[in-house]
């Protein structure tokens, strides 16, 4: 690649960046249907042209945001359960719980960019891949509960009830409290099991 192919390149990825960040300030400060993507050109300092170079439209400049912040998440996640395994945790639970905490932690962390995906002020059709985003979640916690689709429903469902409380307030009291008493729940012995007495 030439240097001028270089340069090429590393402008678009800027302008690109800048497009984003824009995005990210102008929703958080007037929401996604009172958005407008010149708002965004002028916060960005670019040309209309350049927005629809990158992206497909404000909605799409909306979902990359939410794909970022969820691939963010999905990394402390994966991380905080891969640390309690490297320390030895064996308990499903556990690891769930240290998982969880980490995308608690992100969401007060990013809390600005987490409570605008929680508004319900997202594009057309944004609430489907909300709960398809919440499906997948729960898939992956069934691999790590051993296919325990009741435990799974309880745990994620909490969590998700968490989420929505938490990142609005920023109550992180409230956040450990929740996963404590998450951290408690246990499956149900199967009919075919000892009976506890």
């Amino acid at each position: 690649m030439s240097d001028v192919d270089q340069a090429v390149t590393g402008r678009g990825a800027a302008t690109r960046a800048a497009l984003l960040a824009a995005a990210r300030e102008v929703f958080i400060r007037k929401g996604f249907a009172e958005a407008g993507v010149t708002d965004v050109v002028a916060k960005a300092d670019a040309s209309v042209g350049s927005l629809y170079h990158h992206f497909s439209g404000k909605a799409d400049l909306y979902l990359t945001l939410f794909e970022e912040f969820q691939a963010r998440q999905a990394r402390r996640t994966k991380d905080a359960a891969r640390e309690a395994r490297a320390r030895g945790e064996t308990d499903p639970m556990r690891v769930f719980i240290d998982a969880a905490r980490a995308y608690l932690e992100g969401c007060l962390e990013e809390q600005d960019v987490a409570a605008l995906f929680l508004r319900g002020d997202g594009p057309p059709g944004f609430e489907v891949v909300m709960r398809d985003r919440l499906r997948t979640w729960a898939r992956r916690n069934a691999v790590l509960f051993e296919d325990d689709p009741a435990l799974v429903l309880v745990i994620t469902g909490a969590l998700a009830a968490a989420v929505n409380e938490v990142v609005p307030t920023g109550n992180r009291a409230l956040a450990e409290e929740v996963l404590t008493i998450i951290g408690q729940i246990r499956p149900v012995a199967s009919a075919g099991g000892p009976a506890s007495g």
